[in-house]
């Protein structure tokens, strides 16, 4: 295969999914690792692509920038299994619970099935469909209307309106980035005003959020760190930013991903500052 031709079919996969992976390339394509990385050198250099740790992303520099349901949901897959089975640990029978639109969110809400007596309020078309086809006659599943976002969230004056009407036992909250000055954080103005209303319809904040969330800052500000009771992060999160959130946080739970389930993180960082190639988008 040509230069050109490698090189036409990794834009393609960065544009279908926002994000490739230098070790899944080399093995499609056949070539070696340096050639990938070559190629994407020269994507880079054009514009195309943003080279990060361990692969590519669309090359977007805005605080704005919100990727697709499907291509946050292929990344750190095993760490958000793993957070996603400690949340679940935390949900007993006849709560009310919010569950908020995100990839992590959405593990949760596959884990709840053999909860009884559950009602789950949600601005997410996802969470809805996976709890619904749980078929649990005794869970009541509550969907929010509202503008419907990249991240497949129902957001707007119409949601907020409805969930201002409603009293939670939790609130479990996915975000965009998690930073000690900017708190937590969403790419969407309207997410972000109708994530600040689920978390005041709840008692108690239960943020999911994995490690590559640490330093990532979106748009707009949900909430302070110290408004979350609790964090849910993999344990692999570095000790500094460990520290900082247990400064901030009453309680920070680690969840441990199994070893062979831990993804190689294609990481990429939007910030209001720019590109920073450690963290990773997509709540």
């Amino acid at each position: 295969m040509l230069a050109r031709q490698r090189q036409a079919l990794i834009l393609e996969r960065v544009r279908q999914v926002g994000a490739v992976r230098v070790a899944d390339l080399v093995r499609e394509l056949e070539v070696s690792d340096m050639t990938v990385r070559r190629d994407l050198e020269i994507l880079q250099t054009a514009g195309l692509l943003e080279k990060v740790h361990g692969g590519a992303t669309v090359p977007s520099r805005l605080a704005s920038y919100e990727p697709a349901f499907a291509t946050k949901s292929a990344m750190q897959q095993g760490e958000k299994a793993a957070i996603a089975d400690e949340a679940a640990a935390m949900v007993q029978p006849g709560m009310a619970i919010a569950i908020s639109a995100g990839s992590t969110t959405f593990a949760l809400a596959g884990r709840l099935a053999d909860v009884s007596g559950l009602t789950v309020v949600t601005n997410s078309v996802r969470v809805a469909d996976v709890l619904n086809l749980n078929g649990r006659r005794d869970q009541t599943v509550i969907l929010t209307g509202g503008i419907r976002t990249p991240s497949e969230a129902l957001v707007g004056p119409f949601a907020i309106a409805q969930l201002r009407s409603v009293h939670l036992d939790l609130v479990f909250m996915g975000v965009h980035g998690m930073d000690a000055k900017a708190g937590f954080t969403c790419p969407n103005l309207m997410e972000a005003d109708t994530d600040r209303a689920l978390i005041e319809a709840g008692r108690r904040l239960i943020v999911l959020a994995d490690r590559t969330k640490w330093g990532v800052i979106g748009i707009a500000t949900i909430a302070r760190l110290d408004e979350a009771d609790v964090l849910v992060t993999d344990a692999a999160i570095s000790p500094t930013a460990l520290g900082v959130l247990q400064g901030a946080i009453p309680e920070v739970v680690l969840a441990l991903a199994a070893a062979d389930e831990v993804d190689a993180p294609i990481e990429f960082s939007r910030t209001a500052r720019g590109f920073n190639a450690e963290g990773s988008s997509g709540r």
